[in-house]
Parts: structure tokens; sequence; C-alpha cells
């Protein structure tokens, strides 16, 4: 009679499958874990840097706010608008036009008559000029007709070329409309900025609309779609003039936050693409900033946890098994002493093997994600201080060893006020809203402004003399207040640029005519202004500066704003040099401040 193999009993199968389902359950649940955890902290990432994107944009077009306000001031410009226009005049116009772009480094300018025609152009000389012809139909005109101000982003009509244009109204005497001056910024250098990032950075307006993109292929794409009435505005301001819109399509969307969220996209190029896509509204015209990037990177350490979770799990399992050995060995010692010591030998010798290799196994995983880790928080900082050393090599290779120790103690500095300096320039580039009113230490105000300019002070060798009280408190904005000081302190640099030895002095004190005032001096030696000047030093457009330094417009935008916090900013020379003095209301200080005087 023939035996059949014995048969592997029915529990061990059971016990198998349960075994291998539950470890797989235990590597989903961390695999989830980890992909929700790196999700969040990518996600905080992202909100980080989108800040400073959104602040790089926004500085970029505050800087450009002011000016056609300033322009509409220009008398020749409001004469050229009350006058018949003559070719002599128009010729005057576009010349002092260009010469303007130029200096202020916009993109175009261009004054109109009250019907929309464009009578001057700084891109006169190009085929593609403004001049002769109408725009009385884009919505910037029609806002700056009903308000006096107007701003619009569009393609243009004539030219081709997408830009920002602001607008702001020429008044005569009485008040009526002549005219509007425009100024329009395109923003291909931002574009080429941000082209040098691996992320996606795209605008879009608030018909969800790309119109700025750091990848062509991305622009003029629609996130939503377009009403029939977007439609026939866009048609009717040709906002868009002769560029087709595409739907960029949305596969599956995950959402991780109130402006953060995981999408799958069909990429322009026919592609599916996996994205965090992550959205701050902007301050202008119902914009929105997005800052999309491949989470495949971030999530490097998922299969680490994966591992380490089966790894963790087969542990329990082969102590468990061992556990059962221990005791089935036990029972066989009985029958056969030898050979029992020999088998469990060889089981515990197998054992041990095992679970070697997953102790090695857990310390490479583990080695691995902290690899990631580290070479994600230091590859920024490391791309700075990586040109910084590329300099050291050639300063010690032609043995130039004063300027090496000068880098390295530039290594050192940049190290030791990273992250003062980061954290004061982004509050410095912030937009502050109009009309900002706060009780603050003036005092603290000029030293936040000399950390700004430290740079150019130790670059310059200026000694820099203070006499500042612990704390002066007045009514006003900081960050109107700091670019105020930032103008004063750029021209004294300006000013003392040929003397031997420069010098910079600041005060804080209680004029004795002004008690219930606090004055701010600003000296310098750079051998003053000539008296004619004094009394035209704040006028827009004037600058004693060789042609093609500088606008004329630092202080006559400064006196506004120290005029808006209900003070004064009066210019005089002093001693070696000028003296510009900024005087503001006094106000009480903190209750907490109170209670520490005398």
């Amino acid at each position: 009679m023939t035996l059949s193999p014995p048969r592997r009993p029915l529990s061990l199968l059971l016990i198998t499958a349960l075994v291998l389902a539950t470890m797989l359950g235990v590597m989903y649940l961390a695999g989830r874990y980890m992909t929700r955890t790196s999700l969040h902290k990518e996600s905080v990432q992202l909100n980080e840097q989108l800040q400073l994107y959104a602040g790089q944009f926004t500085t970029l077009i505050e800087r450009f706010r002011s000016l056609p306000a300033v322009l509409a001031l220009d008398q020749d410009i409001r004469q050229a608008l009350s006058e018949p226009l003559t070719p002599a005049l128009q010729q005057r116009l576009n010349l002092k036009l260009e010469r303007i772009n130029s200096a202020a480094h916009s993109s175009t300018l261009e004054l109109m008559r009250a019907d929309g025609l464009a009578i001057a152009a700084s891109n006169w000389r190009l085929p593609t000029s403004y001049v002769n012809h109408n725009y009385g139909f884009r919505p910037y005109f029609q806002q700056t007709k009903e308000t006096g101000s107007g701003r619009f982003y569009g393609v243009g009509v004539i030219s081709g070329i997408p830009g920002y244009f602001l607008s702001s109204a020429v008044m005569d005497d009485q008040g009526r409309f002549l005219g509007a001056i425009v100024v329009k910024l395109e923003f291909p250098e931002l574009e080429e900025s941000w082209a040098q990032s691996q992320d996606i950075l795209l605008v879009s307006d608030a018909r969800g609309i790309v119109f700025i993109a750091n990848h062509p292929h991305w622009r003029y794409r629609t996130l939503k779609p377009l009403s029939s009435w977007d439609e026939q505005e866009l048609q009717a301001t040709r906002q868009y003039d002769k560029v087709r819109l595409q739907p960029l399509q949305l596969l599956a969307q995950q959402t991780l936050g109130p402006s953060s969220q995981r999408v799958q996209l069909r990429l322009p190029d026919g592609q599916q693409g996996d994205y965090l896509w992550q959205s701050q509204p902007l301050l202008h015209d119902g914009w929105t900033l997005h800052l999309l990037r491949d989470p495949n990177p971030g999530l490097t350490g998922v299969t680490a946890a994966r591992l380490a979770a089966a790894g963790a799990w087969l542990s329990l399992v082969f102590l468990l098994l061992w556990l059962q050995q221990r005791r089935r060995l036990h029972l066989l010692r009985q029958r056969s002493q030898a050979e029992l010591e020999q088998l469990v030998e060889q089981r515990t010798a197998a054992l041990r093997t095992a679970q070697n290799g997953l102790v090695q196994a857990a310390k490479l995983a583990a080695l691995g994600q902290m690899s990631a880790a580290l070479a994600h928080e230091l590859n920024q900082p490391l791309t700075a201080q990586r040109m910084e050393l590329a300099s050291l090599r050639l300063l010690l290779d032609h043995q130039r060893l004063d300027e090496a120790r000068q880098t390295l103690s530039r290594l050192d500095l940049l190290l030791q006020r990273m992250a003062a300096l980061t954290s004061h320039l982004k509050s410095y580039a912030r937009h502050s809203p109009d009309g900002l009113r706060e009780r603050l230490n003036l005092t603290q105000v000029v030293e936040q402004t000399l950390l700004l300019m430290s740079a150019q002070l130790r670059q310059r060798q200026i000694q820099v003399a203070t006499d500042l009280p612990l704390a002066a408190w007045v009514e006003g904005d900081a960050i109107r207040l700091e670019q105020v000081l930032v103008n004063l302190l750029s021209n004294a640099l300006d000013a003392t640029q040929q003397h031997p030895m420069p010098q910079l002095s600041l005060r804080i004190h209680q004029p004795d005519d002004q008690p219930a005032s606090w004055c701010l001096s600003v000296m310098d030696n750079g051998g003053g202004m000539a008296e004619g000047d004094l009394a035209r030093v704040f006028d827009p457009f004037f600058t004693t500066k060789p042609s093609g330094a500088g606008l004329g417009l630092g202080l006559a935008i400064s006196h506004a704003i120290v005029h808006q916090l209900g003070g004064e900013l009066l210019a005089s020379n002093s001693g070696d040099g000028a003296c510009f003095s900024l005087r503001l209301p006094a106000c009480e200080p903190p209750a907490a401040e109170r209670s520490l005087l005398p």
C-alpha cells in the first residue's frame, strides 16, 4: 500500500495568510500616515515660499504705483492737454516720455487725451508705437475718467505684448478731466527669474485665466469655465486680444488645507501630472498666485516607512515563531537530547541571521530618510555659499590671503545673520495698507533701517554716529517710514561718494520749538546743497545727480509719505553737508512703557 504525502495543516495556511494580510495592512497604514505627514510638511514649506514669491511680485508693482500720479502733476503734460497739439509739441512730449521711461525702467509711457487718443508715447520710434491710436475702449481709461485712476492687465492691441497698465487722470486747475497718463509694466525678467525654479508658478486673474507663467506652455490656460458674460466682456475689452484660451483639465483633486490641494492634471503636452497646488490671493484685481510642485521627491520617506513597518511586524512574527520553536524544542529534548541541541543551534543561527538582516535594513532606511531631509534643508543655503567658496579658491590660488580672509568673514556673517535679515526683509517687502496709523517706536524704525542698509554702509566704509533715545513714540506706518529713511540714507551715500572719509550722523530729539513732537535728523559730510536748490529739493523730477543716475522722485515721494502721516520733512545745510529733518507728532507710550517711567 502506497502512502500519500502528508498534507499541510489547514490552520498553518490560515495563519500564514493572516500574517501576510496583517503585514500588508500595517504597511498600507504606515505609508498612508507617512504620506499625509509628508504632504502636510511640504504644504507648509510651499506656503512660506509662496509668500516670498508674492512679496517679490507685489514689490515689483508697488515700485511704479505712484509714477502715473506724479507724472499727472507735471506742468508740461497738463499744458499740452490744454492747448492745440502741434507737431513740435508732440515731438517734445515724445522725447520727454522717452527719457522718463528710460530712467524709471518701466516698459512704456503714453499720454492720452480726454477722448482716449494717444498723443505721445515713449515708444514713438517703434513700428508698434501707441501714438495716434485710440484706447478709449480699454477699462483702465474708463476707470480713470470715473475715479481718477485705473489699472488693467491685457495684451497690447498694437504690439501684441502683454502688460499691466497703471493710469492716472490729468486735471486742470478747475478739476476738469484733460486726459490720462499711462505706464505699462511687462514682466519678462520676473518670468525668467521664476523659470530657474523647478516648481511651476502661475498668476491668474479674477476669471481664472493664467496670464503669467514661468513656463510658456502654461500661459493663457483657464482654471475654470468661462461664462458667456465673461467671453463677451473679454471680446469687448480685447484683454487677451488674438490669444487662444485653452482650459486646464483637472482629473482628480484632494484637499489638504484652505489653500492647498493635491491635484492630477492633464498637462499642456497631453500627459498627466500629479502636483501639490498651493494658492495665495494677491492685492491686485482679484489676482491669485499659484505654486505647483511635484510631490514625489517629498514622499521618498513613504517607502522607508512601509519597509520599517514591515520589518517591525516581521520581527514580531519571527519573535513569536522563535518562542514557539523554543517550546517545541523543549518537548522534543526529552526524546533525543543530542538531536534537539543540534536543531536548536541551527534554528537559532537562522533566526539571528534574519534578525541582523532586519536591523541592517532598518538602519539603511533611516539613513536614507535622514539624507533626503538634510539634502532638502541644506540645498538652498549651500547654493549661496558655493559661490563664495568658488571665489575663495580663486583667491587662494593667487595667494591673495587678505581677500581670502575677508571672504571667510563674509561666509561667517552670512551664517550668523541669515535668520535675522530674512525675517526683516520679508516684513519690509510686504504691502502696507493705505492709511495705516499705529503707535511705534521711532528708534526701532531707525535701527531696522540701518540693519537693511548695513551691507552698503560697510562696503562704503562710512562712519555712522547715532544719538538715539531708548523710546521715541510716534504714530505712523513703520514700513513707509523705513522707505523714507532708506531714501534719505541712499541720498547721503551718493552725496559722500567722493569724500575720502565719509561720515553719517543720525539723531532723535525733541525740538525746543515743538516739544510735542520727535525730530529725526540725518546729516552727512558730502558738501551740502546749493542754496537755490533747497527750495526745490522736494519737487518731482528735480535732481542734482548726473543724467541717468536718478529720476528725482525719491524725495518727492518721501515728502508726500511724511505729510500723510501728519509730519514734515525739511532740508537744510549743516556743517560740511546736508541735513534732512523728519518731524512727527509724539504720542503716549504703551501702558507697559508708562509704568517704567519715573
